[in-house]
């Protein structure tokens, strides 16, 4: 008989949203007549704009023809698509080489596929709250996790304790759940702590197009010495509404290398592509040519109106917030809204109240981490007239 990864039982029971999901179905069942304002999962409502659309449709016409039809691509990406997220970096300052970005299916993908370039014996250090895949995925293969408190004191953006060692670090700027993000001055000391402890930091930065402010950092690139100790993960689910069709990118630089247990240098670029082109078959030609028209300049001004509207939509869940007197983070640089949950309520026996008394749905903020208790996320993901209605419930029921 196989032997089973056990590691599997430390798990919590279900998803997170997993557990939303049957709260909300229940209610459904019992209030058909009750119509539901979801604002807890992060999914986008916005369809693909027209520069995507039209690049679909001509890689469709592509495929219909023997003469231009595409099978297997590249594991790693068309060049096309790699060039063109060249171009995105240089415009933000950093400059990169194409064979250092890798095209995947989703950031959540390479987030918790990258761990299999790391020996299960090293130290995680984790920001509570915290999205719960940097979580999950290393307590499946068996790691050390260790956490750094995120609070409001801190503004909900912990720094580096020099006095405590970690192999691996997990950083999301702007952060998903709080909406926090870290400045270049505070990034440029978690990269000089990884350089010191000869760590890695995982970077995701899924939510750099809500950055509205040029000072702060979109890429932990733009920190010099990062490269020689930092993976990137971007996504286009929220910068152009890939969520249900699926495009995303892991920056890996070339300078970024470990010493084997033998005494050899490894590349982790040379790995993850090694890792890529054994069990990864690459992202479709006709996604890959619409996402590449997220990069061209009408594509880029297309994409700025698409997260200039949620974000919209979050400053008119912060106006209300702020009216009813409740205190929340985020909201400004991030599509996401981290509230205090009102009266002193735990986050779950808010969620049930708001869901029974208004039919909205968030996310409890204890969902990501002990940090996250007492405290509710709500995205901006809606559309303005859901938002617009939820916010008007939030007042019926909390004045």
């Amino acid at each position: 008989m196989p032997k089973l990864n056990e590691h599997y039982q430390n798990l919590k029971e279900s998803y997170l949203f997993s557990d939303i999901a049957k709260r909300v179905n229940a209610f459904t069942a019992a209030h058909p007549d009750k119509k539901i304002i979801r604002m807890g999962i992060g999914d986008v409502t916005l369809p693909l704009m027209p520069e995507v659309v039209s690049a679909l449709h001509g890689a469709i016409d592509e495929m219909a023809n023997a003469a231009s039809f595409h099978g297997y691509g590249p594991e790693q990406g068309y060049d096309f698509l790699r060039g063109a997220i060249q171009g995105y970096y240089a415009g933000h300052g950093v400059s990169l080489d194409p064979d250092e970005i890798f095209v995947s299916d989703g950031a959540k993908s390479d987030v918790g596929n990258i761990t299999d370039l790391f020996d299960v014996g090293n130290v995680v250090l984790i920001p509570d709250p915290v999205y719960p895949v940097y979580v999950d995925t290393n307590v499946m293969d068996g790691r050390e996790v260790l956490y750094l408190n995120a609070n409001a004191e801190n503004g909900f953006l912990p720094m580096p304790n020099p006095d405590i060692h970690a192999d691996l670090i997990y950083l999301c700027s702007p952060n998903n759940p709080t909406g926090a993000v870290y400045t270049l001055d505070q990034l440029k000391a978690w990269v000089a702590y990884a350089l010191e402890h000869k760590a890695v930091i995982l970077f995701d930065a899924a939510y750099e197009a809500f950055i509205g402010d040029d000072s702060l950092p979109r890429s932990i690139f733009a920190v010099e010495g990062a490269k020689k100790c930092a993976i990137e993960f971007c996504s286009l689910s929220k910068t152009a509404g890939f969520t249900g069709t699926r495009c995303a990118y892991t920056v890996v630089p070339r300078e970024l290398t470990m010493r084997a247990s033998d005494g050899e240098t490894l590349s982790l670029n040379r790995m993850w592509l090694r890792r890529q082109t054994t069990k990864f078959n690459g992202v479709s030609y006709i996604i890959q040519r619409g996402a590449a028209a997220v990069f061209s300049d009408e594509g880029v001004r297309q994409s700025r109106e698409m997260v200039g509207y949620y974000k919209a939509n979050a400053r008119l869940i912060a106006d209300t917030l702020s009216e009813l007197g409740i205190r929340y983070f985020g909201g400004i640089h991030s599509p996401y809204i981290w509230m205090e949950c009102p009266n002193g309520m735990k986050s779950w026996e808010f969620f049930d109240y708001l869901l029974e008394n208004a039919a909205v749905v968030g996310t409890p903020g204890a969902g990501f981490g002990v940090n996250g208790e007492g405290y509710f996320r709500l995205t901006g993901f809606s559309s303005r007239e859901q938002t617009a209605e939820a916010m008007e419930r939030f007042k019926a029921i909390l004045k």
